[in-house]
């Protein structure tokens, strides 16, 4: 039987092992450049920062239906031959217990026009297909765009559709108090 200094050893040693296989599990799939440019191919893109006053962050709540974690809001507005070729932005948001982080891109229509996993935390078992995510384009913010309705949830992925879900709803409604885009 080991002696009291190997058991800690050994547990000191099983201790490091896992915080060490924490973020090994994470998958970068893309950086934001690389995004941008695979959504916005040959397109001139502005970062721009909007800060929402406190009754834009109440109307964007409204509409999202689910919090709006910050008054401060970066997003990436592109053109191409000086006409709107749409607006990105990057939500991070946790969906079991761990992040994942979606660029969703806004076209100039106000749809939907593009989703893209940036980072996901969770085990990949737990990421919806990419077919899963092409549902959402041409959606507009409205009370169907839920699970259940107009988007369909997706086995074993419960959790992580239901975040994205609410992530685009959120992006929509905050581009929708940005820009005074339409109802």
């Amino acid at each position: 039987m080991p002696g009291r200094g190997a058991l800690w050893r050994l547990s000191l040693a099983l201790l490091l092992l896992g915080f060490l296989a924490g973020p090994a599990a994470a998958k970068v799939f893309l950086t934001v450049g690389e995004a941008l440019k695979l959504a916005f191919p040959e397109a001139k893109i502005e970062r721009r920062t909007a800060y929402l006053t406190a009754a834009q962050g109440k109307r964007a709540r409204e509409l999202a239906g689910t919090e709006i974690p910050s008054a401060l809001v970066t997003y990436y507005v592109a053109a191409r031959q000086g006409k709107p070729a749409g607006t990105a932005y990057f939500d991070t948001h946790r969906v079991r217990t761990l992040p994942e982080t979606l660029m969703i891109v806004i076209d100039p229509q106000d749809r939907v026009a593009r989703i893209e996993v940036i980072s996901f935390r969770e085990p990949e078992e737990y990421m919806p297909r990419g077919t899963w995510y092409e549902q959402f384009r041409g959606r507009v913010l409205g009370p169907d765009l839920q699970l259940k309705r107009d988007i369909r949830p997706v086995t074993g992925a419960t959790l992580t559709a239901r975040a994205t879900t609410e992530a685009v709803r959120r992006v929509l409604a905050l581009h929708r108090v940005i820009t005074g885009g339409a109802p």
